[in-house]
């Protein structure tokens, strides 16, 4: 049973060819997968959030600040079987340049078996891919805007890939209310180097906006993103399902995340999320699939502590756990003690 569902996870993630807007196969899709436990648990898109976590600049680049230098912050996320994605962030302050924003995220899909085409099995392999990012964000007034450069590889099966990319963001923060809109242009670039000789590797480049409003008087703040926005095509819209017929409103919230937080204490947030579009994607026969996303995030003394879950058709979901702290503070302290 895992081995299907392992062969499943690396499909949707390898594989595109179901979606209209893209007209054709993606490579690198990992990129789009939440590195972080917060993010999962908020549907995981979200480019407007301005908060002290230094994770959000793999979703938008001015979403990290020089008040962040100095955090550091490692999580895993648990797939089905032992397919899973570690991630790890770090901003240090330079006196030349300021402060830069380092991570990698690695995706793994574990020992999958091969066969030869006779359907034969002659043993396994092992796939993963893996991209090293560096961020810059720079204020002017109420904006900020910000650049990564990725450096992106990949091996499945014994192929190899790589590409070079930049993501481009930026926010702008209300003076008096609090809101907050951001802009991203993800994964502009260009393959540095092809799986093989006949393959056309294409980068998963997206457009993505939102906002971030807590209204004044109340526990609460939500945040909703357009997402897929290269296209004006309908994504997961199959021609040839005689069957699939979306209204349009059914193909307007395709390309929205809608997140929410509960904060509970300043401590603590409870975090949700709908995401209309995996649900269609999902949605089998048998299951209805789902698009909901939920987790916590806590503050307990120097570490801050996220977790969450995210529903899918697919076995029981997939679970991310993250962890971050002012690595740089707490060395300060335990100098002066």
């Amino acid at each position: 049973m895992w081995k299907k569902y392992r062969i499943v996870v690396l499909a949707m993630l390898l594989s595109c060819q179901g979606l209209a807007q893209w007209g054709g196969q993606r490579s690198f899709e990992f990129l789009n997968v939440p590195g972080n436990a917060r993010l999962a648990a908020l549907g995981g898109i979200n480019v407007s959030l301005v908060d002290k976590d230094i994770n959000f600049f793999f979703s938008n680049p001015a979403l990290v600040s020089d008040s962040l230098a100095g955090v550091a912050s490692a999580g895993y996320q648990f797939y089905v079987a032992d397919i899973g994605q570690s991630a790890f962030a770090y901003a240090h302050r330079f006196r030349s340049v300021g402060t830069l924003a380092f991570g990698v995220q690695h995706f793994s899909y574990g020992a999958i078996t091969a066969y030869d085409a006779s359907g034969l099995e002659i043993g396994s392999f092992k796939s993963s891919e893996t991209a090293l990012v560096m961020s810059k964000s720079h204020q002017v007034s109420n904006f900020r805007i910000g650049a990564n450069l990725k450096a992106v590889f990949s091996t499945i099966a014994g192929f190899r890939a790589s590409a070079f990319m930049l993501d481009v963001g930026g926010t702008f923060v209300h003076p008096t209310r609090n809101l907050t809109v951001g802009l991203t242009f993800k994964n502009l670039g260009v393959v540095l180097s092809e799986y093989s000789e006949t393959s056309d590797t294409k980068i998963p480049f997206d457009v993505q906006v939102g906002a971030t409003f807590k209204p004044q008087h109340m526990p609460l703040r939500f945040s909703l993103t357009a997402y897929n926005l290269v296209s004006i095509a309908n994504p997961y819209d199959d021609a040839n399902d005689a069957d699939n017929n979306p209204s349009s409103m059914d193909k307007l919230l395709r390309y929205f995340n809608i997140g929410s937080e509960i904060l509970l204490h300043r401590n603590v947030n409870i975090l949700l999320a709908y995401n209309f579009l995996r649900q269609q994607e999902l949605k089998t026969a048998n299951s209805r699939g789902s698009g909901l996303s939920a987790g916590a995030a806590i503050k307990i003394k120097a570490f801050d502590i996220a977790f969450s879950r995210s529903s899918y058709s697919v076995g029981n979901g997939a679970y991310s756990f993250t962890v971050s702290a002012d690595i740089q503070n707490m060395i300060l302290k335990k100098r002066i003690l």
